[in-house]
């Protein structure tokens, strides 16, 4: 007779979670996401995500940080992990897309008895994207606008080449208080290097969450179009087209 109990997996102890939440909503999460969070003896994260998901995950033990605070949050991590406990350390969209994965697992070489496992999640260019429609069914390149960890001067550069390769772009962190004018900057780049102004674009703000609003309209209006922290920007090719509201780009070239 079968005994399912024979196929239980053992899970670890001793062990962080890297886990992507998606937009925030649990509805976004993937299975294997929500399966982790259940399971858990404590969770941390940015204090705006645990908001989001301790309704629906109650846990022993929350612990939570401010913006600029990654380091403290994989330390914490490890080190509540060390005595034995199952970690989720949770941030938005993908673990591994300027998410914890990465500062974790430098982090984690000081820990060599705790085990790091990785769960993907659902990356803001992504799930913006199919509010949008089919922006990125091209090749495409993901950038950040936030120069706190990368100088602004890679980013021109990024941003350039970008354009000369005629790639769609996701923009993430297009503007914030201490940079009013980053996304205009990054338009004006584009344009210089081959975007031309009549290019389709979208902009989706609170992806996933209450308040979300879309648009699509052209590089020459984006530019002058105010953004925030929370929005994510889409820039076509030469072929993507503006379809009955949609932004659409093709998935090859037709002459």
């Amino acid at each position: 007779m079968f005994d399912p109990m024979e196929f239980e997996i053992d899970q670890p102890e001793s062990v962080v979670y890297a886990v992507g939440i998606g937009p925030g909503d649990p509805y976004y999460m993937t299975q294997e996401a929500h399966n982790v969070l259940e399971s858990v003896d404590a969770i941390c994260g940015y204090k705006l995500y645990l908001d989001l998901i301790e309704p629906e995950f109650p846990c022993e033990e929350y612990y939570s940080t401010g913006m600029t605070k990654e380091i403290d949050r994989c330390r914490w991590a490890l080190e509540k992990a060390s005595t034995g406990k199952r970690v989720a350390l949770v941030c938005s969209g993908d673990a591994g897309v300027y998410g914890m994965a990465s500062p974790l697992l430098e982090l984690a070489e000081e820990y060599p008895d705790v085990t790091i496992e990785v769960v993907p999640g659902l990356t803001a260019a992504l799930s913006g994207g199919a509010v949008l429609g089919a922006p990125l069914a091209h090749d495409f390149c993901v950038i950040s606008l936030s120069d706190r960890l990368t100088p602004w001067e890679v980013i021109e550069k990024r941003l350039a080449c970008a354009a000369m390769g005629d790639f769609c772009l996701a923009l993430y962190n297009p503007s914030s208080k201490g940079r009013p004018d980053y996304l205009q900057k990054a338009v004006r780049i584009l344009r210089a290097n081959g975007k031309g102004p009549e290019t389709v674009c979208g902009l989706v703000r609170n992806i996933g969450r209450e308040g979300q609003t879309s648009c699509v309209l052209t590089l020459a209006e984006l530019e002058s179009t105010p953004v925030d922290m929370f929005t994510t920007v889409y820039i076509g090719n030469a072929a993507t087209r503006a379809v009955s509201g949609w932004m659409v780009t093709p998935r090859g070239y037709r002459k």
